[in-house]
């Protein structure tokens, strides 16, 4: 699905702004960009230690029957230890070279915090005096975001880790690491697999192109309500200047309704050029889905079986995704009783 808008400005907005996935590590935020990212998945329950490991080797696990080293953020930032939990995340990134073939790797990360479309204006070379202390010489770029007030550091995955210390805990010389390679190639071209952002409704996981998602934000503890607006539309909040309209998902889909919490997170979509925000129960995690594995919607009832278009189905993991069509979240009607709460608030 294209960005908002078709003008010439709008093109060129697009182009300038990059895509990052951000994370906590002891309350700093840090990002890779979304290119780097291959997905994120839960922490696994199983992780194999690594004899004579460096402190930041967790260990390996498998990761659709293949070995995925996984390292400490914390351990390798010189931080202080902190027990593993159902809040840490793995974030899979790859590292090194053509020649032999690049290798995946799960970075442990205290929590994934967003999806992030960041203006490049706004992304600054780092200060000689930060890349060359505090053993975080990995750090790409600095993000000044909220006009300063929040930092967020962009890590160079090739920098962090050493390659060769991956392969080997892979298990692999260079010529089997070059053949998995090889076979990952035709595996991927064979599958031709895109990325998708999923979340949480009630026991259903829904997924969504991650080129579709405008960014990710938390639900602020006030919304602001409009007098005289549809029931669908929760409310309205400012993102950074603009009037962003809210809707709660579990009530389009006829979902029973739940108190706030922290878990829950606003997903914004550009829908016929404007900025929409969708409550979800939580956001899980940045996937690849290979086409060979989504097979056509089923029969739904109400609003899912108009904006459900696909349904992709991971055996191994015993999981069945909803992929969802972003354009049908609003219709035609909805889309100009949106119009006209921006206009009255514009007003």
């Amino acid at each position: 699905m294209p960005f908002a808008g078709s003008d010439r400005e709008d093109a060129v907005e697009v182009a300038d702004e990059d895509q990052l996935v951000s994370f906590l590590v002891d309350g700093q935020e840090y990002a890779f960009p979304i290119g780097d990212v291959q997905e994120i998945v839960q922490l696994p329950e199983a992780i194999t230690p690594v004899p004579n490991a460096p402190a930041h080797v967790l260990g390996v696990t498998t990761l659709r029957s293949r070995i995925l080293p996984l390292v400490s953020l914390r351990a390798l930032f010189g931080l202080h230890d902190q027990a593993l939990s159902d809040a840490n995340k793995v974030v899979v990134v790859s590292v090194g070279d053509g020649d032999r073939g690049r290798v995946s790797v799960g970075v442990v990360m205290d929590m994934v915090k967003a999806v992030l479309r960041v203006n490049r204006a706004l992304v600054e070379p780092v200060p000689t005096t930060l890349g060359q202390s505090g053993g975080q010489g990995d750090i790409r770029a600095i993000c000044r975001l909220d006009d300063g007030r929040r930092l967020v550091s962009v890590l160079a995955a090739d920098g962090m880790l050493d390659v060769e210390e991956l392969r080997t805990m892979r298990g692999g010389d260079g010529a089997q690491d070059a053949a998995q390679q090889e076979e990952t190639v035709v595996i991927d071209a064979l599958a031709d697999d895109a990325q998708f952002v999923v979340f949480r409704l009630m026991d259903e996981e829904y997924g969504v192109p991650v080129e579709s998602v405008r960014e990710i934000v938390r639900v602020p503890e006030q919304l602001t309500r409009v007098p005289r607006t549809p029931d669908f539309v929760e409310g309205v909040i400012n993102l950074r200047g603009t009037v962003l309209p809210v809707i709660d998902q579990r009530r389009r889909f006829g979902l029973a309704e739940i108190e706030r919490s922290d878990r829950q997170r606003i997903m914004v979509f550009t829908i016929e050029g404007r900025d929409t925000g969708f409550i979800v129960d939580s956001v899980s995690e940045v996937r690849r889905i290979a086409t060979l594995a989504i097979s056509p919607a089923p029969e739904l009832s109400g609003e899912r079986g108009r904006v459900v278009q696909g349904v992709a189905n991971l055996h191994d993991q015993r999981r069945m995704i909803l992929l969802l069509d972003i354009g049908c979240l609003v219709d035609a009607e909805e889309e100009v009783a949106l119009s006209a709460i921006e206009d009255r608030l514009a007003a």
